[in-house]
């Protein structure tokens, strides 16, 4: 957990100036590197991204990995004068708006308790917002005359078929065997024998609580189904509005301190809410939460449907993508494409076998494209029993890269190629047009920033 909250705040604000509160008496964090324009370059600007990459890395650094991250934050640095010259705007709303998120996802790690916010990171959430309040405003400034320089940036097939080709042969990358799949998630239902015993069960808690014969947080410990909150009296921290789904939130925010709720549905199960504490759009409630049961039947009735549903698809009756926004269930990622599930590490529907969940790879591996699964169960995010088809739209061998199969995967390499050598090219004409001081050590040290003070040879 620490080191996860470290890597967040790190990459939250890895191209800006997190100056530290203090350090060690003989660290100088304060040295002015460089000065670009009016933006100037610290030395704690330069050590926090190194030691950020370096532990992005595992390992150490290149010789020369101070020359590059002072080269890179240069070119940064250069993209935020100019977009102060070009009078881009950044509004407060704006600026607020990326500091409120970003602070909020770190204190909804910690559970929403600003004193542990206070004890790891030296300052209030709200002072932190304040501090890094200019940074902020410079990386979305730098992100908008990126966007200004790229805007015109497209490729054409041409490009891309000239691109592949200049790539030496004994350089194409090699691709192992990869599919894409489609997923209908079907979420079994619940007898109406076993909702009513559910709804039955938290109707007696809830007697018990008004008629003050029990302790809300030990009927929570004892009978709640919610794992995550029963070990600690139902208690769910500090959330703010929009945490919990609808039902749960109209009837949390309409709570009185210390007021139990009526039973509320929601798509978990039932529940029992009671406000411990409001801090303007913040509340802090406890709940417990009676799950109905399911029953063997339950789940039979779900793979005999789901089986039904497979060869209305394969008769043609019904289409894959039709089939999901009928039946499928409505909050899965994949739900909104029609089904085509996503790599979340890449963003293309493409997945490496070998990344495959097992069960996704066993149900899919003996299927041609175009073919259907059986139902194959797994469980949620929560824990409970869901089923599901699975369409192989497609399935490559391992391969060399080839225009053939690989198109748009090297149609957004040479994209981004194009890209890079726009902003390269835009740096360049840019760099004889502004004031630039760079430390002398490091001009002796760093040949590649020697191009930021030296004049313009004829061929520049």
């Amino acid at each position: 957990m620490q080191r996860l909250l470290l890597l967040l705040f790190a990459c939250f604000f890895s191209l800006t100036g997190l100056h530290a509160q203090s350090a060690p008496p003989d660290v100088v964090v304060e040295q002015v590197v460089a000065v670009l324009g009016n933006e100037i370059v610290l030395m704690s600007d330069l050590e926090k991204q190194l030691a950020y990459i370096k532990q992005q890395q595992q390992g150490q650094l290149p010789p020369d990995a101070r020359c590059q991250v002072l080269n890179s934050i240069l070119m940064e640095k250069l993209l935020i004068h100019q977009a102060k010259l070009d009078s881009i705007e950044v509004s407060d709303e704006e600026v607020r708006a990326q500091l409120d998120a970003r602070i909020e996802r770190i204190l909804g790690m910690m559970g929403n308790d600003q004193s542990q916010f206070v004890a790891y990171y030296g300052q209030t959430p709200a002072e932190m917002k304040d501090f890094m309040y200019d940074d902020m405003k410079s990386q979305i400034l730098a992100e908008r005359m990126r966007q200004k320089i790229l805007e015109n940036a497209t490729i054409t097939p041409s490009e891309v078929i000239d691109f592949f080709n200049q790539i030496p042969k004994d350089s194409i990358p090699y691709f192992n065997a990869e599919v894409e799949y489609s997923e209908l998630v079907y979420k079994p239902q619940v007898s109406q024998e076993a909702k009513d015993a559910a709804y039955l069960k938290i109707s007696n808690i809830r007697k018990q609580l008004t008629e003050q014969k029990a302790d809300f947080e030990a009927l929570a410990k004892k009978y709640s189904d919610d794992p995550g909150s029963a070990a600690h009296g139902g208690d769910l921290g500090w959330q703010k509005r929009g945490t919990f789904v609808p039902e749960f939130e109209a009837v949390a925010y309409n709570l009185e301190e210390n007021e139990i709720s009526p039973v509320v549905e929601t798509q978990f199960g039932y529940h029992i809410l009671q406000l411990i504490g409001r801090r303007g759009n913040l509340i802090r409630v406890r709940h417990i939460l009676v799950k109905p049961v399911f029953s063997e039947d339950d789940y039979a009735r779900a793979r005999h449907f789901l089986d039904s549903l497979r060869q209305q698809i394969v008769a043609g009756k019904i289409t894959f993508e039709e089939a999901v926004k009928k039946y499928g269930d409505k909050d899965q990622p994949s739900y909104a494409n029609g089904g085509r599930v996503t790599n979340p590490y890449t963003g293309s529907t493409r997945f490496e076998v070998a990344d495959l969940d097992f069960n996704i790879y066993f149900a899919l591996d003996s299927l041609q494209p175009g073919q259907i699964s059986p139902p194959v169960e797994f469980l949620s995010d929560a824990g409970e029993k869901y089923y599901r088809l699975l369409q192989l739209n497609a399935r490559t061998q391992p391969h060399r890269a080839s225009l053939e199969t690989d198109y748009a995967r090297i149609q957004q390499a040479a994209l981004n190629a194009k890209k890079s050598k726009t902003i390269a090219e835009w740096v360049e004409a840019k760099k004889p047009t502004v004031f630039v001081h760079i430390k002398p050590e490091y001009l002796q040290q760093c040949p590649i920033l020697r191009t930021w003070t030296e004049p313009p040879t004829d061929n520049q």
